[in-house]
């Protein structure tokens, strides 16, 4: 049953949705999937997600020229922690972004660490972080996207450490495909989201000259390797499914289909892909969609599986 909604609070979830439809194409279609009171809260959240995004570089809705540093970032984040605190403590809020977030939060009960964790993601792309190996890009994996699987999790009303787990993992996988898919776009910004031993293995330089034209074959190696680490990922957010409502399941799964499909792209073109930003078409998501039913429909016969050890662990 549909929750009726007073003006105020229908106009912060038609913010949220116009933010999904606006910001990302692939989301937004599996978003559709969640029963309505879920897609809500995942709406909502997504638009305060995005807004962080989008003050850090200098974008709106995930579009326009990015920026490294757009005026004075830190001044740009330090506004962003206070109105994300002002909203986790129930405080009303004026701005939708952060009226939609304090909603989740009333909801949810979603604890202001998590939000804290996402917001010290993007403290690290204030300060220019390099990334010397993998585990220092999955230190930053975690904090930008497998937190978020995190709160989404308990949007979809499981809070188990288990199904967190898996949430985390999706997330994760989720990051390492949008570090190769945008590695080019990002580079050319001074942003380098790759290991600095496997660019020196490959004897590639760590700033802004790795989006050169000159790079690009030892460029697509290292993309390559990034989205095969991505796929244990993947897997194991496979084994989540069980534990989440069927409609949920059917979302969670759609998005994991559409983006690996990203991820799988940029791997097989090659030198060639970032020629044009790998996508996903209209009748591919349609097709994702209907396979996504049947991985849903088939993991409600799944039992629990074992969690590979050496994948991240996340730190709450």
């Amino acid at each position: 049953m549909m929750r009726a909604h007073t003006p105020a609070a229908a106009r912060v979830i038609a913010h949220g949705d116009a933010a999904i439809r606006t910001g990302s194409h692939s989301f937004a279609a599996a978003a559709r999937l969640f029963a309505p009171e879920v897609r809500e809260a995942a709406v909502m959240l997504y638009a305060w997600c995005r807004h962080c995004d989008d003050v850090v570089d200098g974008q709106t809705l995930g579009h326009g020229q990015r920026a490294a540093h757009p005026g004075d970032s830190a001044a740009l984040l330090a506004q962003l922690r206070h109105s994300t605190r002002q909203a986790c403590s129930g405080l009303p809020q004026d701005d939708p972004v952060f009226a939609g977030l304090a909603e989740v939060v009333r909801r949810h009960r979603i604890a202001p660490v998590y939000f804290e964790h996402h917001l010290d993601g993007f403290a690290m792309d204030v300060a220019g972080q390099r990334y010397a190996s993998l585990d220092d890009i999955l230190a930053y994996c975690w904090r930008v996207a497998g937190v978020v699987g995190v709160m989404m999790s308990q949007i979809m009303g499981r809070s188990d450490a288990p199904t967190l787990d898996r949430a985390c993992d999706l997330g994760m996988a989720f990051q390492l495909t949008n570090i190769a898919r945008d590695v080019v776009e990002d580079a050319a910004i001074g942003r380098v989201y790759l290991p600095a031993d496997w660019l020196a293995a490959e004897g590639l330089p760590s700033d802004a000259r790795l989006a050169e034209p000159q790079h690009r074959a030892a460029l697509a190696r290292v993309a390559q390797r990034l989205v095969q680490t991505a796929e244990p990922y993947y897997d194991s957010a496979m084994a989540g499914l069980p534990s989440l409502p069927l409609r949920s399941a059917w979302s969670i799964a759609t998005a994991r289909c559409v983006y690996r499909a990203i991820g799988r792209k940029v791997h097989h073109r090659g030198p060639a892909a970032w020629d044009t930003r790998a996508r996903t078409s209209g009748v591919e998501k349609i097709g994702w969609v209907v396979a996504a039913a049947a991985q849903a429909v088939a993991s409600r016969t799944h039992g629990p599986a074992p969690r590979d050890p050496q994948l991240f662990q996340r730190p709450v």
